[in-house]
């Protein structure tokens, strides 16, 4: 594949992730996390086993793949979206988004054990400015009701599931297509999130009273944000390799703070501005690198 469209579809995937952040939150007025996790993964799922078999193009997990495609499904969408979630109900869109862009930080290291991905030094200096942009962000963040302990730990563990599924995604995507792989995760998701949805949230779910924002916010997320970002991410998950691909998700609090001002009006200071920019800018020099790299991580 091209790698400008490689590259676009990457930063597409972030614009959307980005933006989901803020339809959550309009979500999260009228339904509980998993509740609203649950309807996203139900619509999802459902948009592209449907579409996939109409177009003949929904590929059969081998039976040899299941306990793989399972394991894949166990860390995103269910562990995942269960700190993510938790994460934005209790601090802002722009302050997730924050604590999410800190994956590439640690998938690295997963890369280099797990898979023997090896990261230049400019990919290292990318990072390490990427990371200091998140940092100046947070302390642009940091006013009363904003971070708090629950919604810290929860995108902390969000962070954390997000390695284990990059390294799992890393060898589904050599073996099907990522609009497959991200369809069975979903509906896999469905039913990991099933109990939890009856137990927990099956109240809030019968009492809602759906009005255009609500129900507009949903379709948005499940469309956008859970079926084509994710089948946008493997394709460059399957191109870049698992840790040049993460370093996109640093684009993920630009466009958080971006939308979040223009949508919900959150304030946007000029440190976050700053941070803004800082990981903007680890973005690109990490990406910077020669053909003889390309080459390792697209073969790795």
């Amino acid at each position: 594949m091209n790698k400008n469209i490689t590259y676009l579809l990457a930063v597409l995937a972030m614009v959307f992730w980005g933006i989901s952040f803020v339809w959550t939150t309009i979500v999260f007025n009228y339904l509980e996390p998993i509740g609203t996790v649950f309807i996203r993964l139900v619509l999802s799922s459902l948009l592209m086993l449907v579409s996939l078999k109409l177009m003949g193009r929904l590929q059969h997990i081998r039976r040899a793949d299941w306990r793989l495609l399972l394991l894949s499904a166990l860390f995103n969408p269910f562990l995942y979206f269960i700190g993510e979630s938790f994460g934005v109900k209790y601090t802002t869109p722009t302050v997730s988004a924050v604590m999410i862009s800190l994956i590439p930080v640690v998938t690295p290291l997963a890369a280099y054990f797990m898979l023997r991905e090896r990261l230049s030094g400019l990919n290292i200096a990318g990072l390490a400015v990427s990371f200091a942009g998140v940092g100046v962000m947070m302390a642009g963040s940091q006013s009363s009701g904003e971070n708090s302990t629950l919604g810290m730990v929860a995108l902390l563990f969000a962070v954390f599931t997000a390695i284990g599924y990059s390294v799992t995604l890393k060898k589904l995507a050599s073996r099907y297509d990522p609009f497959s792989i991200v369809a069975w995760q979903n509906f896999a998701g469905v039913f990991m999130f099933l109990p939890l949805a009856v137990v927990f949230d099956f109240e809030s779910i019968v009492q809602v009273k759906p009005d255009f924002r609500l129900i507009s916010s949903i379709l948005l997320l499940s469309v956008f944000a859970s079926s084509l970002a994710f089948v946008f991410f493997a394709i460059a998950t399957r191109e870049l390799g698992v840790s040049r691909s993460a370093v996109f998700t640093n684009f993920i609090p630009a466009f958080t703070a971006v939308f979040s001002w223009l949508i919900i009006g959150e304030h946007i200071g000029w440190a976050k501005i700053g941070g803004i920019v800082m990981v903007v800018l680890g973005v690109f020099l990490a990406q910077v690198t020669g053909q003889r790299m390309r080459m390792r991580f697209r073969n790795a």
